[in-house]
């Protein structure tokens, strides 16, 4: 066989990352989010988003320096730390709400395609768009990530169209005006009739969600343990400071009534609108394409440690090391979820198996970290307060955002760990579990011989 195309940090990890993060909500709701919280509540929302991205980038960062991971990216690190059943409960609805995401990405592009050419059939283009992001995503990794370079070309483009409409006067509103908290006045779909700050966070937090984009090539990465750390925190600070830009460059370039009532205000208000556009549809079309190949990698890494049925023919790579029955499974997933036509009622889902993947990432390494074992020796090493930010940022993200789905999240990786758990799976690597049960018994044992006095039943 053949041996599979390898890639470096920037096009296997900086790439799909920054591009998943800079996503639509980028283009179509961060100048609505101004427009609502004002400045400072936006440069708020980013940073509190951002923080909780870092925090977690971090502790991912430090595991992934300690072990050798294999393809799966987040399913494999939680695995190869707590167990399988712990890591398929994470990685089987997380492989399904990674599918989603394509299909919520190919109705995203198709709302700014139709904005262009409004009598197009919207089923015709969501097609399309599927038989391309599944034929370059099948064709090979390295097809796509050819394709995403060509992706950050043109949304590299669409940022510089900003930056030449503020040189030639777009910022017409004073900086101490623009600079101000918002009114929250709410959208359209509501009559602005009133929002929150926590309803807008909601609406940006999706966008700080593709830290993992990087992360879920780690079976195709030629030095995972570099490569990941170093793209995942240079995309991070990257979109960041982008973030924070645009969100200085709208305040000063449309007044409030602008930018609550009119999703496309950035489209307009930059020096050239048409690239613009086009970035819209690279910013889609470049999440779905990142999603396509992560998910494949989630369901091929679960089928090679037999954690679903049929996990040898899930497991089958061709001779690139393509693994083409895993990508098949996949194009099927999101071509019946496409049928639905309408996923609102599930993007929530989408988001939340997010958050608890972050959640879980930081468990792991508070968890290392308190153990004290001696396998513990990351070459990046983050103190002790950062996995506890992130693990209680994500939880109070999950609860902001939708209480209930949130408690629908955690039940269904309950339900399926219960599955697991039962399946009698064999781990084919050491896991930390040996070294908690051994803590827990030597603190259970220090705890009884502390005992003023010993009773004994009669």
């Amino acid at each position: 066989m053949a041996e599979a195309k390898k890639f470096g940090t920037f096009g296997g990890v900086f790439t799909p990352t920054l591009l998943t993060i800079l996503g639509v909500i980028m283009y179509l709701r961060l100048g609505w989010v101004v427009g609502n919280a004002g400045l400072l509540g936006a440069w708020l929302i980013i940073i509190i988003s951002f923080i909780i991205t870092l925090c977690t980038a971090l502790s991912m960062s430090s595991i992934t320096t300690n072990i050798r991971i294999g393809a799966g990216g987040a399913y494999a690190i939680i695995s190869q730390s707590l167990g399988l059943e712990v890591g398929g409960s994470l990685g089987i609805p997380r492989y399904i709400s990674q599918g989603l995401a394509v299909t919520m990405y190919i109705f995203g592009f198709r709302e700014g395609w139709l904005a262009i050419f409004p009598d197009a059939s919207p089923f015709m283009v969501d097609l399309i768009v599927f038989i391309l992001l599944f034929g370059i995503a099948y064709k090979s990794a390295e097809l796509a990530i050819k394709t995403q370079y060509i992706i950050m070309a043109i949304i590299l483009l669409s940022l510089i169209t900003i930056v030449f409409a503020s040189y030639y006067g777009s910022m017409q509103i004073p900086s101490e005006d623009a600079a101000r908290w918002g009114t929250f006045r709410g959208s359209p779909e509501n009559n602005f009739s009133g929002s929150d700050f926590w309803i807008v966070f909601a609406v940006f937090f999706p966008a700080a969600t593709g830290i993992m984009a990087g992360a879920n090539m780690s079976g195709e990465l030629i030095n995972p343990r570099h490569s990941i750390p170093k793209g995942t925190l240079w995309a991070i600070g990257v979109s960041f400071f982008i973030y924070m830009f645009l969100a200085y460059w709208v305040a000063r370039s449309a007044s409030e009534q602008e930018l609550i009532s009119n999703y496309n205000i950035i489209i307009e208000r930059s020096f050239w609108p048409p690239a613009m556009i086009i970035g819209v549809l690279g910013a889609t079309f470049s999440s779905a394409l990142a999603s396509v190949l992560g998910s494949s990698r989630i369901l091929f890494a679960m089928g090679q440690h037999g954690v679903l049925p049929q996990g040898k023919w899930l497991a089958f790579q061709d001779n690139l090391g393509q693994p083409r029955n895993a990508m098949i499974v996949t194009g099927i997933l999101i071509f019946v979820s496409m049928l639905l036509r309408d996923l609102n009622a599930i993007a929530p889902l989408v988001t939340m198996f997010f958050l608890v993947t972050y959640a879980m990432l930081n468990v792991v390494v508070i968890i290392e970290q308190k153990l004290g074992l001696i396998s513990f020796r990351p070459l990046l090493k983050v103190g002790g307060i950062i996995p506890w930010v992130g693990l209680i940022s994500s939880l109070l993200a999950m609860f902001i955002i939708n209480p209930t789905i949130s408690l629908v999240s955690w039940a269904l990786m309950f339900v399926v760990y219960g599955i697991l758990s039962k399946s009698d799976l064999e781990t084919p690597f050491e896991d930390v579990r040996s070294g908690l049960f051994s803590s827990f018994s030597e603190w259970a044992a220090k705890h009884t011989a502390s005992l003023s006095h010993k009773q004994e039943r009669s």
